[in-house]
């Protein structure tokens, strides 16, 4: 796996990961997100609708705390996790924990981490996490790490002791990669951790920077346990030490305000839970990322209409509506006949209505879940592709402003 890098801007990385895969057949353009998956299939879809969906990544995100429970049906089936879950072309990347359902913390050691799936607490010993490994077989896979989210206010022994421990891991992974027949076309992930504390931070991506890893994955900054100005503050300070020719991952964060703020500051891959988790909340992503404005648009722009226009979409309707989405709970919409977002062209937006949706959620259809994941991700992904075009454009800075505009 190779980085090549077209440019860097204040920051901005955008190129592409070349000779990708166990077989080095795939190319991946970043800053890109990964296909979240629950047990190795996209949240509400078959393979069916899901291939109705524009701009799908080659990433597919498969996470520990929903698949570790079937290591031996995996062992058994000999085959790999991609071709297990019918998606054998696909890249997989195999993390820990499942970002959408956040692990209780306390239940580390010094010898074992634990992850929650369908039956209960899972804990893992080296030798299981790497045996679930082999028998995945992924493209990718984060090191074993003492991840699990910290408290406010930790004290620098926990955290201390958080880095000692998942560099410990990163060596043992190592010693069983290494030596794997298995996984010697597989990359193994470094995962930077540290808690709240700068030191640490440091500490733990300069040691993790010695060992022969494929990338780097930046853990512990998801949720709202951290102050947002700290938290960019630390993204700031690890990725500035990084190596620029091996790609940046970070966990936790979807939201699109969020992102940009981590793309400015050199990070490469994202998690793509955040269009499942607003399904799940029975909404529908309609923020505007179209930086890119007509002159009719720009004169209206000037006259300080077209804030207006932004800000009426995105506004809180009446205390239904956030940021970046709509609620389609909300009774409003019973005789909204228009589309989810206008001129969206998924298939959700050019067949149904807001009020076919508003019926759907209301009378607890499964095919909410399915019609409103097509749309979001379908938007979501397109976003990331807006990311990439203002990068090469030059346009981030206006991209940003639009996106700052809709927050609440």
């Amino acid at each position: 796996m190779k980085l090549v890098l077209s440019s860097i801007v204040n920051g901005c990385r955008q190129g592409k990961l070349i000779e990708v895969g166990r077989n080095g057949s795939k190319s991946l353009d970043i800053p890109g997100c990964l296909l979240y998956t629950r047990t190795g299939t996209a949240p509400h879809l078959t393979h069916d609708t899901l291939s109705l969906i524009e701009g799908v990544p080659e990433p597919v995100h498969l996470t520990l705390s929903t698949l570790a429970e079937h290591q031996e049906v995996l062992e058994e089936y000999k085959e790999g996790i991609g071709k297990f879950i019918g998606m054998p072309d696909k890249l997989t990347y195999c993390s820990l924990y499942d970002p959408a359902s956040p692990c209780p913390s306390g239940y580390n050691t010094s010898k074992t981490v634990s992850v929650w799936g369908g039956g209960g607490r899972i804990e893992l010993t080296l030798s299981k996490f790497m045996a679930i490994q082999q028998a995945f077989k992924p493209d990718w896979y984060q090191s074993m790490a003492d991840g699990e989210p910290l408290p406010p206010g930790s004290s620098r022994k926990r955290i201390n002791k958080s880095v000692d421990r998942t560099l410990g891991f990163l060596d043992e992974c190592l010693k069983v990669h290494q030596n794997s027949e298995v996984l010697k076309n597989t990359e193994i992930i470094g995962v930077v951790e540290g808690g709240d504390i700068l030191e640490e931070r440091l500490r733990s991506v300069r040691e993790t920077m010695k060992r022969p890893v494929g990338g780097f994955l930046l853990d512990g900054f998801q949720g709202e346990t951290m102050p947002d100005d700290l938290k960019l503050d630390l993204i700031s300070s690890v990725t500035g030490e990084l190596p620029e020719d091996k790609p940046r991952l970070i966990h936790g964060i979807g939201k699109p305000d969020e992102v940009l703020e981590c793309v400015s500051r050199g990070v490469d891959l994202f998690e793509g839970f955040f269009p499942y988790q607003v399904t799940e909340q029975g909404r529908a992503l309609s923020f505007n990322f179209k930086y890119k404005v007509d002159p009719e648009t720009e004169v209206l722009h000037r006259n300080g209409s077209a804030d207006n226009e932004i800000s009426s979409k995105t506004s809180d309707c009446e205390g239904k509506m956030a940021a970046f989405s709509i609620d389609l709970k909300n009774e409003q919409f019973r005789v909204d006949f228009s589309p989810l977002v206008e001129g969206c062209p998924c298939y959700c937006c050019k067949n149904h209505t807001r009020a076919y949706l508003y019926h759907l959620i209301l009378t607890n259809e499964l095919l909410a879940g399915v019609l409103l994941m097509i749309h979001n991700l379908h938007h979501y992904f397109a976003f990331f592709q807006s990311i990439r075009d203002a990068l090469k454009g030059g346009h981030l800075k206006k991209l940003k402003e639009l996106i700052e505009k809709q927050k609440l």
